[in-house]
């Protein structure tokens, strides 16, 4: 006797209310998520997406311990040792440079998904490097990479985090920045008895397979859904995170944002709007404020300054611990700051603070020569800079620059600022021991601290509070501002 054939199954409000996973819309039968589990699935999102950072962290401050037994392996001049730390820095730039237009192609998820698997690729070169020539070009690689994660992290956090807790989860991308620095200083520590800095340079695969593996599992942004017309994709994502009238709501803000900017103003061509590029000329000076004051010679060349105040060299690699413990601490106490306190008022203490240490550091720099119970003195003041900045400065950052930077250019915006703020790190970076060299360390300092107070004087008249707006809100007000 023939089977009969199955009768078609009616499909649920449970089937409509199906939500999206990875870059296909996959109907799971299950009902809408409860506040907790909206909760817990933006935190995942944040932490997996973050795991960028971590790479852009641990890659930056692995070379400050390496860069002692790179030198001698390979009999580097001071210009020699410059260009092994700051060549990343050009990549980076490049990076930050196409991320944009990468994450706007492709997608947030997939573009970071690829910044993963250059991170291993490029990470194996620097590792089995026979020569200085293959480790300049791997650490430019590399540096690809660290662009594109710092730009499309910050991006990807934004685009899928509530307004409430906004700037907790974006400010979490700091927060793991600074862990994977404290992470490189204590590999760094760790090997610096063997002069392994082969390994050094080589752990940063790990966390790199874990960042794709994550965000393979992961949805892209409503956003980014949206402007690829994909609709229904955006609401199912905007359901995993707002309640269901919220999510409607919002998935029509994210609407009239984008329409309201026509096709002939979508991508470069945006920027033909004065309030766009005031948005982004903003954005820009808040991205080279957190440069220009030197904090990453500090974190880049801690050691090395050490050294020159003093210390043996693997006394100074274990003395940057405190550098690196001190930067998760205070970036801690921003996540906690950043939604409490207003953004600007909060860049605008942080970088007096910094201003003040800096000043503290030039003055005590000398008193060196004089033991080196006052190279002691000089890490200490090293910490508290750092702490001003990493719990201010570089917590409002990128979040200041991702809220700015209006919908419809903000891949490529946030690419040109990721670039000027990379630029200005490398400069920096390569111009700072020459520069020490010539007038001393005292005065490098002091004319950072100058530096700091335009920068101050920058953010006071030229930064808007951003801080409790939803990205549109935000638009809106840079709108009326400008007309």
């Amino acid at each position: 006797m023939p089977t009969p054939a199955p009768r078609p199954r009616t499909r649920t409000p449970q089937d409509r209310s199906a939500y999206t996973v990875g870059v296909e819309t996959t109907v799971i039968p299950v009902l809408p998520p409860d506040a907790a589990a909206r909760k817990r699935f933006v935190r995942i999102v944040a932490a997996v997406a973050a795991v960028g950072g971590a790479l852009f962290g641990y890659d930056t401050g692995v070379i400050s311990g390496a860069l002692l037994y790179v030198s001698s392996d390979f009999d580097l001049s001071v210009f020699g040792e410059g260009m092994v730390t700051s060549v990343l820095l050009i990549g980076a730039a490049v990076g930050a440079f196409a991320g944009g237009r990468v994450a706007d192609r492709i997608g947030r998820r997939l573009a970071l998904v690829l910044a993963g698997i250059v991170f291993v690729v490029a990470t194996a070169g620097c590792a089995f490097a026979p020569d200085y020539a293959v480790l300049l070009v791997s650490r430019v690689v590399l540096g690809l990479a660290v662009g594109v994660s710092s730009i499309i992290v910050p991006l990807y956090i934004a685009e899928m985090a509530p307004a409430d807790i906004r700037g907790r989860l974006v400010s979490l991308n700091s927060l793991m920045i600074v862990t994977g620095q404290l992470l490189a200083y204590l590999v760094n520590a760790w090997l610096a008895q063997y002069g392994a800095w082969r390994w050094m340079l080589g752990l940063a695969a790990v966390p790199a397979v874990v960042l794709v593996v994550g965000m393979l599992l992961l949805p892209d942004t409503p956003t980014w859904y949206r402007m690829r017309d994909r609709a229904d994709d955006a609401l199912q994502v905007l359901r995993r995170t707002y309640a269901e009238r919220e999510a409607h709501r919002e998935l029509r803000a994210i609407r009239q944002a984008q329409e309201s900017q026509s096709a002939d103003n979508q991508g470069w061509r945006g920027f033909r709007e004065p309030w766009v590029r005031r948005s982004l000329l903003i954005a820009i000076g808040v991205a080279v404020l957190q440069q220009a004051t030197g904090v990453n010679t500090v974190i880049y060349f801690a050691p090395t300054l050490l050294v020159d105040a003093g210390l043996p060299s693997s006394t100074a690699v274990v003395a940057t611990i405190a550098i690196g413990v001190i930067s998760v601490v205070a970036t801690v106490v921003g996540l906690r700051l950043v939604d409490r306190v207003p953004r600007k008022k909060l860049l605008v203490g942080g970088s007096l603070g910094g201003v003040v240490s800096l000043v503290a550091l030039g003055c005590t720099y000398p008193l060196t020569e004089r033991g080196p119970g006052f190279s002691y003195l000089v890490l200490g003041v090293m910490v508290v800079f750092l702490a001003f900045q990493q719990s201010a400065v570089a917590t409002t950052t990128w979040l200041i620059i991702s809220e700015l930077v209006p919908s419809a250019v903000r891949g490529v915006g946030m690419g040109v600022a990721g670039v000027f703020l990379w630029l200005a790190n490398w400069a920096v970076s390569l111009a700072f021991l020459p520069v020490v060299h010539a007038i001393g360390g005292s005065w490098t300092f002091i004319a950072f601290a100058v530096i700091g107070v335009a920068g101050v004087v920058f953010v006071r008249r030229a930064v808007p509070e951003t801080g409790g707006k939803s990205l549109t809100d935000i638009e809106h007000e840079m709108q009326d501002a400008t007309d």
